[in-house]
């Protein structure tokens, strides 16, 4: 089949599949955040804890909750790889250093994966499965979570009551998560990823050589990882690698449960709220940014004009992932970047200037398009309130949305929360150039070289977790730098949604009026798109022409 012809077919049933599940997942969830109604299993892990399931929390409240299980989940999971030689299961693997245990504690329990080693050669299966699958799933309830919560500020009333974070994180992972990621793992082992306890096994290959071959509970893996946005690799080539993808087939679904949750959400969000055109205008911003970054990577990869060998061949191959060409690889960085996965079945450092770059500028739009599993969608709703504010300053009227007023209080929230992850990047990147041993790290010099490092913190910042694979990132600099980075990068800005909530909850509603902007028509979809690119993207112009528009250029 002609490659142009798979690309497009692949890219339609994508979008098809993702379509069919919007409305019931999205109706789904929805249900799963608003029902009264407990399970038994569900009250049994209430009972454990001491939670009182019927009881609401403040958003004070629900913010020290969720700081204090991800930092005992830090701990857990720290003490897990320090002491993975004493577990059963661990291969004979040594203790994890303790610079690479903070980083890696800190990457799982935020989201991110940010992986500074080679999975197979530093984890055992014990690790692996108990350890960092276990965060795969509550790392992403948490966010689901927390946008739950910011959905009842807009629906509630003179309330200090945003919900109950136990409830809504045992909810999510028994109903949502934990269900899916089972049918998914079946779906994965027929279509032939491995799930088994095998240690390393020495084989000799064809051409009389011999390969270590490790096994492990990979399938059950994969399928959290890609469904909550996770992105960290059972090995190091991720999902490059055979036994994690074996074919164009796993390689697409995994593009699609890469996406099809955070694309459901705005369904899930015009449900709570009453109003599921709201949803759909939320989604056709997320649909037309993420289309627009699909071509503009796939054009760069297929036509490049900045290197004539690759153009004469018909696309750049380097780091391309032969299985699957360039339409695969193209489709899935994108995906990848444009949510906070991570995960990687081609080396983004051997893109062209302008592919790369792109999967750089994606992850600095903050991943809204469609994002993170929950964090997506309460970083596309910060960026709605600031474009309804933004209307309001050109008619001259207090800017109003979803029946709640944006007064001085709630742009601060909004504005503190678009500012933190340009200054964890920025001075964090400045930070790296500025050390010379820290330069050093580079494999590349120059533009490239920088956008390495740039590529290293932005994701870190976003809880992204993919890298540019140039940079030696595991040094203790690194590891320590980008372990604080991902923990502010991924806990500040749900403290100013969680404090958005609150003061929106606490308002009385207003009643629509003749001067109420309409948020729903493709008008705002404009409006929003362009706050997006302007807001958010231009704030790291700076760097991108210092990094891969100037290699571009060259």
């Amino acid at each position: 089949m002609d490659d142009t012809l798979a690309g497009w077919l692949q890219v339609i049933a994508l979008v098809m599949a993702l379509a069919l599940s919007y409305r019931p997942l999205g109706d789904y969830t929805a249900r799963v955040l608003t029902t009264g109604r407990h399970w038994k299993a569900e009250r049994l892990v209430y009972r454990a804890g001491g939670v009182h399931c019927d009881a609401d929390q403040s958003w004070p409240v629900y913010l020290r909750s969720v700081l204090a299980f991800s930092a005992v989940s830090v701990l857990f999971l720290y003490a897990f790889l320090r002491l993975q030689n004493h577990l059963l299961l661990s291969l004979g693997m040594k203790p994890v250093a303790a610079d690479l245990s903070f980083n890696t504690a800190a990457s799982f329990v935020t989201n991110t994966d940010w992986q500074a080693y080679s999975g197979e050669s530093t984890m055992g299966h014990l690790v692996q499965m108990a350890g960092l699958a276990v965060q795969n799933f509550t790392s992403a309830a948490i966010g689901i979570a927390v946008v739950a919560a910011l959905i009842r500020g807009f629906t509630r009333k003179k309330t200090d009551r945003v919900g109950n974070f136990w409830v809504d994180l045992t909810r999510i992972v028994l109903r949502l998560l934990l269900p899916l990621a089972c049918v998914f793992a079946i779906v994965l082992v027929a279509a032939g990823v491995i799930q088994n306890f095998h240690g390393a096994h020495g084989i000799t290959t064809i051409a009389g050589g011999h390969q270590s071959l490790t096994g492990g509970p990979v399938a059950s893996q994969e399928s959290i990882k890609l469904l909550g946005t996770n992105g960290g690799g059972f090995y190091n080539a991720n999902s490059a690698h055979p036994f994690e993808s074996p074919s164009a087939l796993t390689n697409l679904i995994g593009i699609y449960l890469m996406l099809v949750i955070s694309f459901s959400l705005p369904r899930t969000f015009g449900a709570m709220v009453g109003d599921h055109r709201q949803g759909y205008a939320i989604l056709t911003v997320m649909a037309v940014i993420w289309a627009a970054a699909v071509a503009v990577v796939t054009a760069n990869e297929l036509h490049s004009v900045s290197s004539t060998a690759g153009h004469a061949a018909g696309g750049m191959m380097e780091g391309k992932e032969t299985r699957f060409g360039i339409w695969a690889s193209a489709l899935f960085a994108v995906s990848t970047t444009l949510t906070s996965c991570g995960a990687v079945n081609s080396a983004h450092d051997s893109y062209t200037p302008g592919g790369g770059g792109l999967t750089i500028f994606d992850m600095m739009l903050g991943e809204i398009a469609p994002g993170g599993t929950g964090s997506g969608l309460y970083g596309i709703l910060i960026l709605a309130v600031v474009a309804v504010f933004v209307a309001g300053l050109m008619v001259g009227r207090t800017p109003e949305y979803l029946g709640k007023k944006l007064r001085g209080r709630e742009m601060k929230f909004a504005s503190l929360y678009i500012l933190t992850t340009p200054v964890l990047v920025l001075v964090g990147a400045g930070l790296a150039m500025a050390l010379p041993g820290e330069r050093a790290a580079m494999l590349n010099t120059g533009a490239h070289g920088f956008s390495e490092v740039l590529y290293a913190f932005t994701s870190a910042a976003n809880n992204n977790g993919s890298a540019f694979a140039g940079l030696s990132a595991d040094t203790v600099w690194y590891n320590t730098a980008l372990g604080v980075v991902m923990l502010f990068g991924r806990f500040l800005p749900m403290v100013f949604v969680l404090a958005l909530a609150g003061s929106l909850a606490g308002q009385q509603p207003v009643p629509v009026t003749a001067g109420t902007l309409p948020t729903h028509r493709p008008q705002f979809v404009g409006l929003l798109t362009g706050v997006v690119l302007i807001v958010v993207g231009l704030t790291y112009f700076p760097a991108l022409a210092l990094g891969p528009m100037a290699e571009g250029l060259r």
